[in-house]
């Protein structure tokens, strides 16, 4: 671990940000550019004081969840992020295994959206980012370890995942997502993490292994997609993507017909989501 030169980039970074690159407000009070110390510590989910440390030289080795955390923060590219695990004493992600770093170009987005039901996920079903809107419609998504991050496997495995879309819908839900893992396992192939969700609920769902059996295809039109949310009741929502342009991640966006029920509704979880941040 290169300490000096991981506290040298970390401000270099920090400085070339501008607090409307991650959504954030100027300020009247703001004397010099760049963000904040305890800005980048809040945005990478760690304290002011880890971080700080960090940047003066005397902080402990961080590992590779809070290096990743760090990469989202300061939204580094996958170049800079190699650049800081291996300043940080750690082995480069493998790029085709980890598949947990949001494009900054996504983050840049995500950032401009803060009002918004948005949220980044990758070709897994696993979420990446939210934002506090998202949160508040469908819960923290990232909270999830293990073969559970993906809403893949949870839809299989744990019927509390279910709770918020109608029963009605349940059927169609299943078709679609087996169809996005199905394409998932297509271009990871065997010994992948795909193979391993595949593998996990083929063994563990007989609905998923029968679906698995037809083989779906994923079609190219988005119905409205119904929720019924334990606050404000059911919603009918429109799902509009943006995707990377490797394929490998997806910018989703709720919206409604404005002057709806579920425009009001929608309303209120942004307030809702304000207020838990």
């Amino acid at each position: 671990m290169d300490r000096a030169q991981l506290a040298s980039f970390l401000r270099t970074r920090r400085e070339a940000l501008q607090p409307e690159d991650v959504g954030l407000p100027r300020g009247r009070r703001r004397r010099t550019g760049g963000l904040r110390r305890e800005e980048v510590a809040a945005l990478s989910g760690m304290s002011t004081d880890y971080y700080s440390r960090l940047e003066q030289q005397r902080g402990p080795h961080p590992s590779e969840q809070m290096l990743a955390a760090l990469a989202r923060g300061l939204r580094l590219s996958l170049a800079e992020r190699d650049h800081l695990f291996q300043l940080a004493g750690h082995a480069v992600p493998h790029r085709a295994v980890r598949a947990d770093h949001v494009n900054p170009g996504m983050m840049r987005i995500l950032d401009r959206l803060h009002d918004t039901p948005a949220q980044v996920v990758n070709h897994l079903g696993e979420t990446l980012a939210q934002t506090a809107p998202a949160i508040a419609l469908l819960g923290d998504e990232t909270r999830h370890t293990g073969l559970a991050r993906s809403l893949h496997h949870r839809w299989f495995t744990d019927p509390q995942t279910r709770r918020l879309h109608p029963a009605q819908d349940h059927q169609t839900q299943s078709r679609l997502l087996v169809a996005h893992l199905h394409a998932a396992y297509t271009r990871d192939g065997r010994g992948s993490r795909a193979a391993a969700i595949v593998d996990a609920l083929l063994a563990a769902s007989p609905e998923f292994a029968e679906l698995w059996r037809e083989h779906p295809v994923p079609g190219g039109y988005c119905p409205p997609k119904h929720f019924v949310h334990p606050e404000v009741g059911p919603l009918e929502l429109h799902c509009q993507t943006l995707v990377d342009p490797d394929q490998s991640q997806t910018l989703l966006v709720f919206t409604a017909v404005p002057g709806s029920e579920s425009d009001e509704k929608l309303r209120l979880l942004t307030v809702i989501g304000a207020q838990r941040v």
